[in-house]
């Protein structure tokens, strides 16, 4: 197995938070605009994940000393995992931009990201700021604190990685049809202000594949971490609840 010390660029987020948007689109797409959606879906970690794993700078590796207490707890900026940022951000982007559409769909896409990361062993303080309790299912191991590679290897070898990310996978591969041109434009380009902005400045091929980037980017990823933990190496699936049991999980702060 790798290193528990191996290090990695950060990514923004799991796989989950890749493809919630495109499900949620596809079933909402009269009332959410995908931009916003994506953005809201990726909001709690996109400032934040780096510094758990660590981000070079200059020789050196900034990096949070207490990593699941700096991404989830408080003090700490664990506050943009709960339902009250989503809340705040979502009233500024309807401040600025003038569109209930835009500010319910990051709305939205923010709740999915944080009731998602209900389900692993550190949790979130969802009802933050009334509350620092983290609520959690403790389903699959929190692991940040070896590293975004051994995080990776663990969390897509139990219930997170493997049953909760393969159950998105699985529902946006049968809805593979909303990546189409047709659907494209009955149901995003006509509704997503970004989309109607982009008409006439750049050709719709870009339009369209800048669509679908995030779609093939959450695929890709999930088989590429399957693929690199069970095949490349030999990390066990175990998927008993809280595992797998080969990695210490880190427990509520």
């Amino acid at each position: 197995m790798g290193a528990p010390g191996a290090r990695a660029a950060a990514a923004v987020s799991w796989v989950a938070h890749d493809l919630e948007p495109y499900a949620l689109q596809k079933h909402f797409a009269w009332r959410l605009a995908i931009i916003p959606l994506i953005l809201g879906s990726y909001a709690p970690d996109m400032l934040t994940k780096p510094f758990v794993y660590g981000v070079p700078f200059f020789g050196h590796e900034l990096k949070a000393s207490d990593p699941e207490q700096f991404h989830r707890g408080w003090p700490g900026v664990g506050f943009t995992h709960s339902l009250a940022f989503g809340i705040v951000v979502a009233g500024l982007v309807y401040i600025v931009f003038r569109s209930k559409l835009w500010a319910l769909a990051f709305l939205i896409g923010e709740f999915a990201h944080v009731l998602t990361d209900i389900g692993d062993s550190v949790g979130v303080m969802l009802f933050f700021p009334f509350s620092t309790y983290h609520v959690s299912l403790g389903a699959w191991a929190y692991a940040a604190e070896h590293g975004r590679l051994v995080d990776g290897a663990a969390y897509f070898s139990g219930l997170g990685g493997v049953v909760w990310e393969g159950f998105w996978i699985v529902l946006c591969l049968l809805g593979w049809r909303l990546l189409k041109r047709d659907y494209f434009h009955e149901h995003v380009a006509t509704l997503d202000a970004f989309f109607r902005w982009t008409r006439g400045r750049v050709p719709e091929d870009v339009a369209l594949a800048f669509y679908r980037t995030t779609y093939f980017w959450g695929v890709s990823r999930w088989f590429g971490w399957m693929i690199w933990a069970h095949v490349v190496n030999d990390y066990p699936i175990d998927l008993h609840w809280g595992g797998p049991a080969w990695v210490t999980q880190m427990p509520v702060p």
